[in-house]
C-alpha cells in the first residue's frame, strides 16, 4: 500500500498521483467504502465464519459471542484499512491505486483528519465491542484484541511499519489465520484445543494470497516509492510462487484433518477450492498488467469465502 519511510517521498498532495483524480465525485457514503475496502473484508468474516462452526459441531456455540466476534473482526479490520491509508498519505508515499481503483486521500475525497476520525472511530466501536468479549473470555480476549489492534496500526504506522519491511505476510497469517478462528472459538466455547488453532491456517494461507497478488499488482509503484514488499524483494517470480504455494497449503489442511481422523470425509470438500483457483492462478502465472491483477485480487477474496464456506459446512457434517 505504500514505501518505507527510509526512503525519500513526494509530497502527498502533488505529482501524477494527484492529478491522476477523475473528475465524477462520488458520494459520501461510496467514498467511506472505497476506503473501508469493503471487497477485502470476507478476510475478516471467513475465519469467524469458521470459529463459529468449529464451536457449533462441539456443542458450544453462543449467538451473542459469535455475534460480538463477527462485529469486532469487521470494525478491526476497517480501522487498519483506515489508518493504514493514512500512514501512507501523512508519510507521503500513497499514490493513485493500479488498476484505475480509487485512493480517497490522494485525490483529496477524504481530509487526513476525517481519516484519522474514521480511524479512531472504527477502533473505539471494537473495543466497546470487546467489553462484552471480555466479560465472556476474559483476559485473553484483551491480549487478542490490543494485540490485533497494535499490529492493524503498525502495520504501515509508527517509527518502523512493518508492511514497510516484508513482514505484511506473516501479520495477516497470523492474525487472519490462527488468531481470528481460535479466538472466535474460545470466546464461545471458553476452552481451546489445537483444532482451531490448526483450522485457522487454512484461511490465513488464502488471506497471504490475497495479499501477495496485491503485492504482485502493486510492485512497480511499490518499487518506486521504495515499499519492500517480499515481491519488491524477492521478484515476481516469488510473488507467484507464494501465492500458489498459499493456495495449495490451505487445500491440503482438510486432507490433514482427515487423514489425522480429527474429521469427516465430508471436510474434503474444502480442497475443491484448489481446482476452483485455476483459473486465478492461470492469470497471475501469465499477466502482469495491473487491471487484470487487480480482478484476480477480488477473486482471490472469493476463494476465501469458498473455502470457509466449504470447510464450515463440511465440519459440521
Amino acid at each position: 500500500m505504500t514505501g518505507p519511510q527510509t526512503q525519500s517521498r513526494p509530497s502527498a498532495r502533488t505529482g501524477p498521483a494527484a492529478s491522476a483524480a477523475p473528475t465524477a465525485i462520488p458520494s459520501p457514503l461510496a467514498v467511506w467504502l472505497y476506503a473501508a475496502r469493503v471487497r477485502t473484508l470476507p478476510a475478516s468474516v471467513a475465519p469467524v465464519v469458521m470459529g463459529i462452526a468449529l464451536a457449533a459441531a462441539d456443542g458450544t456455540a453462543h449467538a451473542a459471542s459469535a455475534l460480538a466476534a463477527l462485529l469486532g473482526a469487521l470494525l478491526i479490520q476497517i480501522g487498519t484499512n483506515f489508518a493504514n491509508d493514512y500512514s501512507d498519505f501523512t508519510n507521503g508515499v500513497d499514490h493513485r491505486a493500479a488498476g484505475g481503483r480509487r485512493r480517497v486521500l490522494p485525490e483529496g475525497l477524504v481530509t487526513p483528519r476525517q481519516m484519522l476520525a474514521a480511524t479512531v472511530l472504527s477502533f473505539g466501536l471494537a473495543v466497546l465491542v470487546g467489553v462484552f468479549l471480555v466479560a465472556r473470555g476474559g483476559w485473553p480476549i484483551v491480549l487478542i484484541g490490543l494485540a490485533s489492534i497494535l499490529a492493524g496500526v503498525l502495520y504501515t504506522g509508527g517509527p518502523a511499519p512493518y508492511g514497510y519491511r516484508g513482514l505484511g505476510e506473516l501479520f495477516v497469517l497470523i492474525f487472519f489465520g490462527p488468531v481470528a478462528v481460535a479466538g472466535t472459538y474460545y470466546v464461545q466455547a471458553l476452552s481451546l484445543d489445537w483444532r482451531p488453532i490448526v483450522a485457522g491456517l487454512g484461511p490465513g494461507f488464502i488471506s497471504v494470497a490475497i495479499l501477495a497478488v496485491n503485492n504482485l499488482r502493486d510492485i512497480e509503484n511499490d518499487r518506486a516509492r521504495g515499499k519492500r514488499t517480499l515481491a519488491v524483494m524477492l521478484g515476481r517470480g516469488f510473488a507467484r510462487a507464494e501465492i500458489v504455494t498459499a493456495i495449495v497449503l490451505a487445500a491440503a489442511l482438510p486432507v490433514v484433518f482427515v487423514l489425522a481422523g480429527a474429521a469427516g470425509p465430508a471436510l474434503l470438500a474444502a480442497a475443491l477450492v484448489l481446482p476452483a483457483a485455476f483459473p486465478t492462478v492461470r492469470l497471475v502465472l501469465t499477466r502482469d498488467d495491473a487491471t487484470t491483477l487487480d480482478a484476480c485480487v477480488a477473486r482471490t477474496g472469493r476463494l476465501l469465502v469458498l473455502y470457509a464456506a466449504l470447510f464450515s459446512v463440511g465440519w459440521l457434517l
